[in-house]
């Protein structure tokens, strides 16, 4: 061109803008400055620079521009203040965010829906709020994505009480039947953890559709509503609605926490036959899904057979051999990832320790912890956790009380309740009194270590501390939680309490039981009457191991699961020694696997040997 205008630079720098070559919007505006000193830049430039300055994140740039656009006097137009607005509030510029926010001489509902929703995206909520609060005069202008912006920084809050008074605003202007609104409402409803609230809002909706489905059933999976979750899962599809391969996964992830395998199979089906299982999130959660509910060997099926895996995927592999007690595989798994090039994360390396503490690696465990920083990972209290874990299992107890003492970070009850069980599996029992009181003084109520603590004094076979602990314990309304196994057969669950005799094939089930104990008896087993922390006689410590609810279960599992096919257990509580035992002798006599998830761990029983190799 032989002349060049104010509007050729703004036509060519709009192109550049619209194509996603910002860096190239902004060299033709500091050509034009620079190069083409008798044009002056107008709104329409400084509009388009500024949006350049948001796209590339370019805050230094951004504040130049703020000065030219001051110095010439065009900051008076309020689509160029609200450019500077959303440019500083990408750029994560609070402060000149409030400054510019200031200058408006009247409410501008465009800048306050923008600021909000940057600052509360960005995690600047106190910031957010004060500018909600500063214009709380005005909220008879609020349009309906102000209260979808304000309501999800509620959200970002926790705030229930501002939620609910948001909602009562809603209502009163008739803005509910907005699906907008209301999506807005069950998500903040969820991530303040108002369940039937979320429920009541997302059934308020009109023209419920997949995402505002997928929305509630997640919010039902991360407040541990699983069978709630499953439920609106099978409603949706009733209802017509077809899943996305989100829906799919936060499904999973609430079979994982039921330990579902039946249902977690036909959801695997259901996202093979949609074409959903090839999604990246989908195929996640399957390996998630099937760690936790026994199958281990499906969960890497799954991994195995991934067009594409991330660092969520090998870590999901690895924490789910770790929590088999498969630590040889956890170790060649993470080894395989190393050699892939994918980069290990925070959770990568808890399955990591966690596999190292099943093996009983001390050096290894130690090696790995220390190499974390090669990936700029800082070792957390979890690691740290799995360190004290794997000293326990070397019997290393000294040592592992000195890390707990010596490290410097915020140590949980976790951790020192970790050392408490080492001190009762290796027989310590001096040192794990003496941990028993700690933790008692750092919780008073914890019910795990007045269990431990009364464990240790059966052990010892000193009654009078066992009586003294259970007495304690009924002067802090403290109750021990009672044993419960359930087993899933055909889509039922049936749950087992010990010594139970409620269920309807209960004389079947004893009598199975009997079975089982008199084969295992003649290849010598012997009940561990240890086991029972009651002062009463020999006899009745035996009939007591008899019908503890993992004993219960196993045997309706034998009568009741198809022919050889695996039996899977879960029980709330850990598994005593006795029917540790017990169990691995009824795999070898009925040659039969079985796999048992207490609280502690998974346990696979087969061919008379189990896979915690006796250390959980």
């Amino acid at each position: 061109m032989p002349e060049r205008n104010v509007v050729s630079f703004s036509a060519l720098m709009t192109g550049y803008l619209h194509s996603g070559l910002a860096s190239d919007a902004l060299y033709m505006f500091k050509s034009m400055a620079f190069g083409h000193s008798s044009l002056r830049s107008n709104e329409y430039i400084f509009s388009i620079v500024l949006t350049a300055c948001s796209d590339l994140e370019a805050l230094c740039e951004g504040q130049q521009c703020h000065a030219y656009v001051v110095k010439s006097g065009l900051i008076s137009h309020s689509y160029i203040r609200n450019t500077l607005l959303h440019m500083y509030s990408i750029c994560s510029s609070v402060e000149d965010a409030i400054q510019v926010y200031k200058t408006l001489p009247d409410f501008d509902i465009f800048s306050f829906n923008s600021m909000i929703k940057a600052f509360s995206d960005d995690g600047y909520l106190d910031a957010a709020a004060e500018i909600m609060r500063s214009v709380m005069n005005e909220v008879d202008k609020w349009d309906q994505v102000t209260y979808v912006v304000v309501l999800g920084l509620s959200a970002n809050l926790k705030d229930l009480r501002l939620g609910r008074q948001l909602h009562s605003q809603i209502l009163r202007r008739g803005l509910e039947n907005d699906v907008f609104g209301g999506s807005a409402l069950v998500d903040m409803y969820g991530k303040c953890k108002a369940v039937l609230s979320a429920r009541y809002a997302f059934f308020r909706i009109p023209n419920r559709n997949v995402v505002s489905w997928t929305a509630l059933i997640a919010i039902c999976t991360q407040n541990d509503c699983f069978e709630e979750a499953l439920k609106l899962f099978l409603k949706m599809v009733s209802d017509g609605i077809q899943p996305n391969d989100f829906t799919f996964a936060v499904t999973l992830n609430s079979c994982a926490g039921l330990s579902t395998l039946t249902n977690g199979d036909a959801l695997n089906a259901f996202a093979q036959k949609s074409g959903h299982k090839e999604y990246l999130n989908v195929g996640n959660a399957l390996i998630n899904m099937y760690s936790k509910c026994g199958s281990i060997e499906d969960a890497h099926k799954v991994f195995s057979m991934m067009l594409e895996r991330d660092s969520v995927s090998w870590s999901s592999i690895i924490t789910g051999y770790s929590h088999h007690g498969l630590g040889e595989e956890a170790l060649g798994v993470f080894g395989s990832m190393l050699n892939e090039g994918m980069d290990p994360t925070y959770v990568t390396f808890v399955g990591v320790l966690s596999a190292c503490g099943h093996l009983g690696l001390v050096h290894e465990g130690f090696n790995y912890l220390n190499s974390m920083s090669k990936w700029g990972i800082s070792p957390g209290l979890e690691h740290h956790t799995c360190i004290i874990v794997i000293l326990c299992r070397a019997g290393r107890l000294d040592e592992a009380e000195k890390h707990i003492r010596y490290t410097h970070i915020e140590w949980d009850i976790v951790a020192w309740r970790s050392l408490l069980n080492g001190c009762l599996v290796h027989r310590n029992f001096g040192l794990g009194k003496k941990v028993a009181r700690h933790i008692l003084q750092l919780d008073p109520n914890d019910v795990g270590t007045y269990i431990l603590l009364s464990n240790i004094y059966a052990k010892e076979s000193r009654w009078y501390g066992v009586v003294e602990v259970r007495k304690l314990m009924r002067e802090r309304f403290i109750k021990k939680e009672p044993g419960v196994s359930w087993i899933q057969v055909r889509n039922e669950t049936h749950v087992f309490a010990s010594e139970d005799n409620q269920h309807p094939l209960i004389v079947e089930i004893r009598q199975k039981l009997a079975d089982l104990m008199y084969r295992i008896k003649l290849i010598g087993y012997k009940p561990d009457i240890a086991s029972v922390l009651h002062d009463v006689e020999d006899e009745q410590k035996e009939e007591y191991l008899w019908y503890h609810s993992e004993k219960l279960a196993v045997a309706f599992g034998f009568i009741s699961a198809p022919h050889g096919a695996t039996i899977h257990v879960i029980k709330n509580l850990r598994v005593c020694n006795d029917c540790h035992m017990a169990l691995k002798l009824i795999s070898t006599v009925t040659k039969r696997k079985m796999i048992v998830r207490d609280a502690n761990r998974f346990h696979c029983f087969e061919k008379g040997v189990c896979s915690c190799r006796d250390y959980w």
